[in-house]
């Protein structure tokens, strides 16, 4: 496949997944040119011969546009050409939830279950099974379980949110939880903006809305500043999604110069920034917060438990404005009736006030530390090296050498047990071919690093072999 080639199936892959909607102007022939790392020559070629195949039109003086003919219904699996089905957020997601137990797993979103505070879980399951059966057969209450919320309010005066209960209400994930913000503040068509490269799934749920998606290059401090005020100015975005802390996929974090201009532009604009905190409980020292400095206003904080506690206990939060809350509480009960499950929420409540939580992470963050440096050395004599180095978690984001492309890796690796995440599944631009997300905490296995060295070695010798090479990968900021 030509350069030339591979720049049209981009945007046709764009395209097919609503990210650029019909009338939509493309980047300018320079800005895609860098965006793809190919010449102005090859996009000019690209999108010239998009226009030919009715894809595209041209105005003149004005740049190249989306045609306005009707786009078949959507289809969320569909993502552009075959060939791409690797890298979608989806593939990515159904390999790591249906492999059996017998494929290793760098590239799954969660700690191991030897890793988690299972006996802690046990013995508040005993607790809760010796307690009130309405706890174990129940609805549960709009909002969620007061004592889980009381336990997030103390979390919050902690850092420095003045808020109340009500101000909270507990959902029955994370992932449930932006759902019911893109239900309340957004319409098929609306715009919102994304970190490039983000978690994959923010991109596949706002999919599934039929949100047009622009993303901005992320840096080690935040979001590239300028590219993120342009994007609110040109755009008009209504939503901004986003981790602050611990970032997925890089493991960057947000400086508070980048904070504060983060929110100063989002005020400027009226956009609503929503903060999917769910790393929080990883890092040592707390980092700049959007939430915490904007005092639950413009900003919507969202949480989980699931990657320090248990993926199982489906629990998820919100916290916002009372306005907003309320809002949320009555589309809870028209997609769920009522809150998320008792039987988590008690359990989570109970285990997040016990002092044990408090030396789980302890004992976690320290082993987390010495896996991050176990995985940088044994990936460096293969060439690979991390983005950045993050200061805690689990993910390391790391350049391929060689300009090999992680789709193919990924796909040579999976036929042999070992499942890889490609970074052109956190990519809305589909511009970090050469990048793959590795989770320190399931590289133990002494498997992992033979197969990932033989993907690459075959790779890298299909390339020598005439096969063409891949455009170069992104590199955020």
């Amino acid at each position: 496949m030509t350069r030339t080639e591979a720049v049209m199936n981009a945007v046709r892959a764009q395209v097919a997944n609503r990210s650029l909607e019909p009338g939509d102007r493309l980047q300018s022939v320079r800005r895609y040119a860098r965006t793809m790392g190919v010449s102005p020559s090859t996009v000019v070629e690209a999108y010239d011969r998009l226009v030919a195949e009715g894809v595209l039109r041209a105005r003149r003086g004005s740049g190249f546009y989306v045609t306005s003919a009707d786009l078949p219904p959507l289809a969320l699996t569909e993502r552009g050409p075959p060939r791409e089905r690797d890298v979608d957020p989806f593939w990515v997601s159904r390999q790591s939830l249906d492999s059996p137990a017998t494929v290793l797993k760098p590239g799954c979103g969660w700690l191991p279950a030897d890793w988690m505070p299972n006996e802690a879980i046990r013995k508040g399951l005993r607790s809760l099974a010796r307690g009130a059966g309405a706890v174990l057969s129940d609805y549960g209450t709009t909002r969620g379980a007061l004592g889980l919320r009381r336990v997030l309010l103390g979390r919050f005066t902690s850092e420095g949110i003045t808020a109340t209960t009500d101000q909270i209400m507990l959902t029955g994930s994370g992932t449930q939880a932006i759902d019911l913000v893109c239900r309340l503040l957004l319409r098929p068509g609306d715009t919102v903006v994304i970190d490039d490269p983000c978690y994959f799934n923010f991109q596949a749920l706002l999919r599934a809305h039929q949100i047009r998606m622009v993303g901005v290059p992320f840096t080690p401090t935040g979001p590239d500043l300028s590219a993120f005020e342009r994007a609110l100015a040109d755009e008009k975005p209504r939503l901004y999604i986003t981790n602050s802390a611990l970032h997925n996929p890089t493991g960057a974090t947000l400086s508070p110069q980048a904070a504060h201009r983060v929110l100063s532009a989002a005020a400027a604009h009226g956009l609503t920034i929503v903060e999917d905190d769910i790393f929080a409980d990883f890092e040592a020292t707390p980092s700049p917060r959007l939430a915490v400095l904007d005092g639950l206003s413009r900003v919507i904080r969202i949480g989980s438990f699931s990657k320090t506690l248990s993926a199982s206990l489906r629990c998820g939060y919100i916290a916002a404005s009372r306005e907003w809350i309320e809002a949320l509480v009555d589309l809870q009960v028209a997609t769920s009736f009522g809150g998320p499950s008792p039987v988590a929420t008690e359990l989570v409540a109970g285990v997040l006030a016990g002092g044990s939580y408090r030396k789980h992470m302890d004992a976690l963050r320290r082993r987390l530390a010495n896996a991050r440096q176990d995985a940088i050395t044994r990936l460096a004599p293969l060439g690979i090296h991390p983005w950045v180095i993050p200061r805690d978690g689990y993910y390391l984001w790391c350049r391929l050498p060689d300009g090999l492309d992680s789709a193919v890796i990924a796909r040579r690796c999976v036929e042999h047990d070992v499942l890889l995440a490609p970074g052109n599944a956190f990519s809305v631009s589909l511009s970090a071919a050469s990048f793959l997300r590795f989770n320190v905490a399931q590289m133990s296995d002494g498997r992992v690093f033979p197969v990932l060295e033989r993907a690459m070695n075959q790779s890298a010798a299909g390339r020598r072999n005439g096969v063409p090479a891949p455009l170069p990968g992104h590199q955020p900021g």
